[in-house]
């Protein structure tokens, strides 16, 4: 695809209250919506109708009993959620977290093939390996298994997951009712695999579906992380500061992609981005200040504790963040602790600033400025190598998507950086990415169409 017809891709990061920590204390925010689903509703058709690419959510395993009094952040079960949204919605992406720490291939294969089939094309895998021990006692665990570990366990996860969506072959359903035929069972496969951390035969219970596998998305930036997504991933989301950071890392793993003989075109690098939209820059900085007016301090210093895996609450909000392990050796969330550490260093935070700094996004970038300044930053970032588009994460949800949508999106547009209409109907189409080849079939299906 040429450069002038290059079109952002827009994902919608959905999070009942908002990003920020405080949103769910805002006035603006009707609390007694948060678990229903009608909410989730508009929220999926308003990004539909503004064409996003996709919906995605995050998960956790866990939740702290010490900051449950505060957590205004709790969110339903993604893959339960997206599986009701699909059937309410027809053209948008359904994007789910499912950790391969805690789960079962087989049982990641079935739901997934079945929400393809439901959506009639649009579920994706955001693929995460977990990374606290408070999750990991859930789930029959003292704590977290070593980094690379996790990571190694995750590549054969996938490697099973794929293997059992290739079980049936795109012919395999013969649907003769005359001869009472169903399927063609020469073109159902067992996988028969036996790895290190698994033992499957299959096939899977449900045929292949409409993209042939849903998209594969991944959310880590360690080094584990970059190699397993330059191996698997199809879309990443990720998080930077900054603009050189975000285009060293987009260059680093679309040259990986390419040393592993993949196309870096067919691998979508999607950022997160904050936005608090604004008349002018000091009213969108209002904005953004009063929502740090409701974050609770000793919510978010038990926040940043658990993500980067140390211990945060005995030292003083106005000292600076201490010596952190190196974040190699760690086993929690490498990427994350080395973003925040470098955060805190290059502009000298107090541990408050630092809290404050990360209050709207947990890391990813901020932006609280006029519809110009919130659009340029995203231009930039898009053509000058940092994104391929972005994940939309609203401080404030309900007011800040119908901002974005209302005024950035018309600017986008109008600059020739975002579609007006689907292309397709599936997410694939949206990604711009291939119909997969057949593991099981020797013919090579990879320039085909999707159905």
């Amino acid at each position: 695809m040429s450069k002038a017809k290059r079109q952002m891709h827009l994902n919608l990061f959905l999070i009942p209250a908002g990003h920020h920590e405080g949103a769910w204390r805002h006035p603006n925010t009707d609390v007694s919506q948060l678990m229903d689903f009608d909410y989730f509703l508009r929220l999926a058709q308003k990004a539909e109708d503004a064409k996003f690419d996709s919906l995605f959510m995050a998960d956790r395993y866990s939740v702290s009993k010490k900051a449950v009094a505060y957590n205004g952040m709790l969110g339903l079960e993604p893959l339960t959620l997206l599986s009701a949204l699909a059937v309410a919605t027809n053209r948008i992406g359904l994007i789910a977290t499912v950790s391969t720490s805690f789960n079962e291939p087989f049982n990641v294969a079935r739901r997934f093939a079945s929400i393809d089939h439901l959506s009639k094309g649009r579920a994706g895998w955001n693929i995460i390996t977990s990374g606290t021990d408070v999750e990991a006692q859930n789930f029959n665990f003292d704590e977290i298994p070593e980094h690379a570990e996790r990571y190694e366990r995750a590549k054969e996860f996938v490697d099973v997951t794929t293997g059992l969506w290739d079980s049936w072959e795109d012919d395999a359903l013969v649907l003769d009712q005359h001869e009472g035929i169903y399927a063609d069972s020469s073109k159902v496969h067992e996988l028969n695999h036996r790895g290190q951390h698994f033992s499957v035969r299959g096939p899977l219970n449900v045929p292949r579906s409409p993209q042939g596998r849903p998209v594969l998305v991944q959310a880590g930036s360690s080094e584990d992380g970059r190699h397993f997504a330059a191996h698997v991933a199809e879309a990443i989301f990720t998080a930077q500061q900054t603009l050189s950071d975000a285009q060293a890392f987009y260059s680093d793993v679309k040259a990986r992609a390419a040393q592993y003989g993949r196309n870096p075109e067919q691998v979508k690098i999607l950022p997160g981005i904050c936005p608090i939209i604004g008349e002018t820059e000091s009213i969108a900085k209002e904005k953004e200040a009063n929502l740090h007016e409701l974050a609770n301090p000793h919510y978010s210093l038990l926040q940043l504790s658990n993500r980067i895996g140390f211990d945060l609450t005995s030292y003083p909000l106005d000292g600076p963040l201490p010596d952190l392990p190196v974040s190699e050796q760690t086993r929690g969330h490498q990427s994350r602790t080395r973003l925040i550490t470098d955060l805190a260093q290059r502009e000298n935070l107090t541990l408050r600033q630092l809290l404050l700094r990360l209050a709207g996004g947990r890391g990813h970038r901020t932006i609280a400025g006029t519809v110009k300044q919130v659009t340029d930053e995203l231009e930039a970032w898009f053509t000058e190598g940092a994104a391929d588009g972005f994940n939309i994460m609203p401080q404030l949800m309900n007011d800040g998507l119908d901002e974005f949508i209302d005024l950035v999106v018309p600017e986008l547009r109008r600059r020739g950086l975002f579609r007006k209409e689907y292309a397709g109907s599936t997410l694939r189409d949206h990604y711009e990415l291939p119909y997969p080849a057949n593991s099981f079939v020797k013919a090579p299906q990879s320039q085909r169409a999707v159905r």
